[in-house]
């Protein structure tokens, strides 16, 4: 009956711990003015070249006040910079400085390393099985959102 609210729980926790153990490892490697709260919007960065302010905001799921608060903050530890779009002016794109790429590099390392330590623990198979289940479910979520409707 509480079943999607469990594994929406689980999922939480399991992203916190994550993130946890991302920074943690990052801060080894001498990143340490992060806050778990930066690592999904410099995961994106890490993933797209210049994307815009709204484009940040809608694939990390941050409200636009957010998203300025926490650009503020990742452009004043030179992590990234911001510049008018050539073809909107009004429009700001974001960019990794060149500290921000050299986080990037190193973000990806302990990434893969988070990952094969997950991979061994569980086993590919196992992994593969879950990924492909959450997956599904969901697209089926956000199916049902799309007609207006939770089932």
């Amino acid at each position: 009956m509480r079943r999607i609210a469990h594994i929406g729980s689980l999922l939480k926790q399991i992203y916190r711990l994550y993130s946890v153990e991302l920074i943690h490892q990052l801060q080894a490697r001498g990143f340490t003015d992060l806050r778990a709260s930066f690592l999904e919007i410099l995961m994106y960065l890490s993933e797209h070249d210049a994307p815009s302010i709204k484009m940040i905001g809608k694939a990390c799921g941050l409200k636009k006040q957010t998203m300025t608060s926490h650009l503020n903050e990742l452009e004043r530890r030179g992590y990234v910079v911001r510049h008018h779009s050539e073809v909107d002016k009004r429009e700001q794109l974001v960019k990794l400085t060149d500290y921000g790429e050299k986080f990037k590099v190193n973000l990806l390392q302990v990434i893969n390393d988070v990952e094969a330590h997950y991979s061994r623990k569980l086993g590919e198979v196992e992994l593969d099985r879950v990924e492909l289940m959450l997956e599904n479910l969901h697209k089926e979520l956000l199916s049902n959102q799309k007609k207006g409707t939770l089932i």
